[in-house]
């Protein structure tokens, strides 16, 4: 890439991966406009049509440290486009179904494409120059947060005033345009690892992450102490102490644990687990807030389509954000950017707790809670990063990714459990109290304050002069992580 045609060159790459980022965030909020009326349009009870919305959760948590190892192997734009074929092919599936069958299998397909967003920030390393890196990152780093945004109103939007059927109709259209986009735009990575796909390794992530996150997901429903809720707990346990067993002894795991328990890989990931806590605490509990009837004297009255307006403006925030975190990074560091953003977050939540009585005040309150996810999430993949090799960075970057995805599934069972159990009765209807909503806020801001602490351990170092193609960690290429 010649100095003469970097910049633009490197702007069509950084908005095509930014833009496929978004466009799979979406698929995340299609069926949220479809939760209530999911087991009539399925022609299913409530408790199978659950199985619509938490296929992707485990087809996507599965995907993303998966995809991110074979695109160390293969190549990461490959695995890219076959990620969004895979998505393009679900949305197909959905669009005309009636029943449940064909709505999980394409749900299911569609989370596949979820290892789109780590293989996009590990492609941006490795193409794009220094000077663009930390933006960049920052941006498709926030896309998961600026699809969820606006693709809450705009799905509300579609299913209302056309169907149902649209969403997965429209959502096909940009799985297509995305993969032609990232075919002809986007260039191959040079950098690959050495080494066979750890099949066996595969398989037991797989098996102990859903035997994880499904009891997770349904636990309310089943019974925290019921014995299929325990049992899948402790499934979980021991395949993954298997796992880690097999990744420590394989010649080329799926993911490097060594690499892994590196204090600055280890607690950069712990602190995603409870930022991911933090950032889904917002989105669970603000839409309800707007939603619930006025006469409850704390609700909100609005309507999905206007509780999807008041919540859109967050994500442009959080865009707005990337280059104010990159330009922080370059000056202090990585560690900096998140330090930051993990206390802006709890800053936002302790603001909700004043401002949940107005409808402005939601705005104000999540922009304020984006700001802080906008800082953290840039961060996040860049101090990841330095700290792995070159070859394992879409690996190490879809572990983290994984990490988030942890955070806002308990952060649902969480939240699920205290907003049901703090009630109060309107008619013949039992709803969320206020105590309820504030609870969950404080929750918000005790996990924001806990991955601040977090951060404060995670080790400062300064960057090698280039970044290494070999087993060591490889240098920030256009940053410093210094010691906060």
């Amino acid at each position: 890439m010649s100095s003469t045609h970097a910049v633009p060159r490197s702007g069509a790459i950084i908005s095509v991966l930014a833009a496929a980022g978004i466009t799979v965030s979406l698929m995340q909020t299609l069926m949220v406009p479809l939760i209530a009326t999911l087991p009539t349009l399925l022609n299913t009870t409530a408790a199978n049509a659950f199985w619509a919305i938490t296929a992707t959760l485990l087809a996507g948590a599965v995907a993303m440290p998966v995809s991110g190892r074979l695109g160390d192997l293969y190549g990461k734009r490959r695995v890219m486009i076959a990620s969004a074929v895979l998505l393009t092919i679900g949305s197909l599936v959905c669009a005309p179904a009636n029943s449940l069958l064909p709505m999980v299998i394409g749900r299911a397909l569609q989370g596949l494409g979820m290892g789109v967003i780590p293989l996009g920030i590990a492609i941006m390393r490795d193409v794009l120059p220094p000077q663009r890196l930390g933006s960049a990152i920052g941006l498709m780093s926030s896309s998961l947060g600026v699809g969820g945004a606006l693709g809450l109103p705009a799905a509300a939007l579609v299913a209302q005033y056309v169907s149902w059927h649209a969403l997965f109709w429209g959502a096909a259209v940009l799985g297509l345009v995305m993969t032609v986009l990232i075919l002809f735009i986007v260039p191959e990575s040079p950098v690959k690892s050495p080494g066979r796909f750890d099949f066996v390794g595969a398989a037991g992530l797989a098996a102990g992450l859903i035997l994880f996150l499904l009891p997770i997901s349904k636990g309310s429903d089943w019974g925290w102490t019921s014995g299929i809720t325990l049992g899948m707990f402790g499934a979980s346990a021991v395949i993954l102490l298997l796992w880690g067993w097999w990744e420590l002894r394989t010649p080329a795991p799926l993911v490097d644990l060594r690499t892994s328990v590196r204090r600055q890989v280890l607690l950069t990931n712990l602190a995603s687990v409870v930022i991911g806590f933090a950032m889904y605490a917002m989105s669970l509990i603000t839409p309800q807030l707007l939603q619930l009837p006025a006469a409850t004297g704390y609700g909100l009255g609005q309507s999905m389509i206007q509780a999807g307006l008041w919540m859109a403006p967050a994500g442009l925030v959080m865009m707005a954000i990337s280059p104010v975190a990159a330009r922080l990074m370059a000056a202090r560091g990585p560690k900096t950017s998140l330090l930051l953003g993990t206390i802006i977050i709890a800053c936002g939540y302790l603001l909700a707790l004043a401002l949940m009585g107005y409808a402005w005040g939601v705005l104000l309150f999540s922009a304020v809670v984006s700001a802080g996810i906008g800082f953290a999430y840039a961060a996040m993949p860049s101090i990841i990063m330095s700290a792995v090799p070159l070859t394992e960075t879409a690996a190490a970057n879809g572990l983290n990714s994984l990490m988030r995805s942890i955070g806002t599934s308990c952060a649902s069972a969480v939240l699920g459990a205290v907003l049901a159990n703090m009630t109060i009765e309107l008619g013949s209807a039992t709803l969320p109290s206020e105590g309820g909503f504030r609870t969950g806020f404080m929750i918000g801001a005790g996990v924001a304050v806990l991955a601040a602490l977090i951060v404060t351990t995670i080790p400062g170092r300064r960057a090698a002069a280039a970044p290494k193609v070999s087993g060591e960690p490889a240098a920030d290429v256009d940053q410093e992580v210094r010691t906060h």
